[in-house]
């Protein structure tokens, strides 16, 4: 094929290869967890609740661990994808996959969290997806820190803890290559049809916290990787400063 002839590339929804969706946060979407998130990546979309129980798991007490706890769940309602989702509970236990994330989103919170100024506490942070686009543990970890700073500062305003617990926010973003292209920010589309996939999550001072990489059926160079870590790197800078705006939102 000559080069004239050629069909340049384009990404499915038109954006850059560095831009993100469109990224909304709808503060106070459930009014009886202590802080409460509606997070849109594009047509991906999460509620994040974080609630405070007063007390530890049974282990950390058995264990006599100073401190407290932060943990998190994760699940797809039925309706969020195109085919309708079973439920857990039908199946009788999660699956593989919702393992997997909800250990994802709680890792990514306990690494910017000092579990020692939230004595005899456990936070809980419910993930629950409304709308699956693509990318959705990393709306979920988005997503979860904003929900979790919110109950954080409300704890401190009612002097129910003496310090914030996080030393520093947290954020999370997809990055692929689609079409031979490194592309921020995958929809289901580009995620579907993409040949490296990859889930960076990374500190609002830039350091990272965790990568996930893969090749699906090939295989990527080092400078591949380097440019899709820049790739996610500049998308989580321009996050962690909507998730600023959407935290002093939801205290207001």
């Amino acid at each position: 094929m000559s080069e004239s002839t050629q069909t340049p590339f384009a990404r499915p929804d038109a954006r850059l290869v560095d831009q993100l969706r469109e990224l909304r946060f709808e503060t106070g979407i459930a009014p009886h967890a202590l802080g409460s998130v509606l997070v849109s990546f594009g047509d991906t979309r999460v509620i994040c609740a974080a609630s405070i129980d007063d007390r530890v798991p049974g282990w950390m007490r058995a264990q006599k661990i100073e401190g407290g706890w932060m943990t998190a769940e994760y699940s797809m309602l039925p309706y969020s994808t195109l085919d309708r989702k079973q439920r857990d509970i039908s199946r009788g236990k999660a699956d593989g996959r919702t393992i997997e994330i909800q250990r994802l989103i709680g890792r990514s919170l306990r690494a910017v969290f000092d579990l020692k100024k939230l004595t005899g506490k456990t936070l809980w942070i419910d993930c629950d997806v409304l709308q699956a686009d693509g990318g959705t543990r990393t709306a979920s970890i988005t997503g979860a820190y904003v929900a979790a700073q919110i109950a954080i500062q409300k704890l401190l305003a009612d002097n129910q803890i003496e310090e914030n617990p996080f030393t520093d926010s947290v954020a999370a973003v997809s990055v692929g290559v689609y079409q031979n292209v490194p592309v921020l920010d995958l929809n289901y589309p580009e995620d579907k049809d993409a040949t490296v996939d990859a889930n960076i999550v990374m500190t609002g001072s830039g350091k990272f916290v965790e990568v996930q990489s893969s090749g699906e059926e090939a295989t990527f160079s080092r400078e591949e990787l380097e440019t899709l870590l820049a790739l996610g790197e500049k998308g989580i800078q321009e996050i962690s400063k909507l998730q600023e705006a959407a935290i002093a939102d939801g205290l207001n």
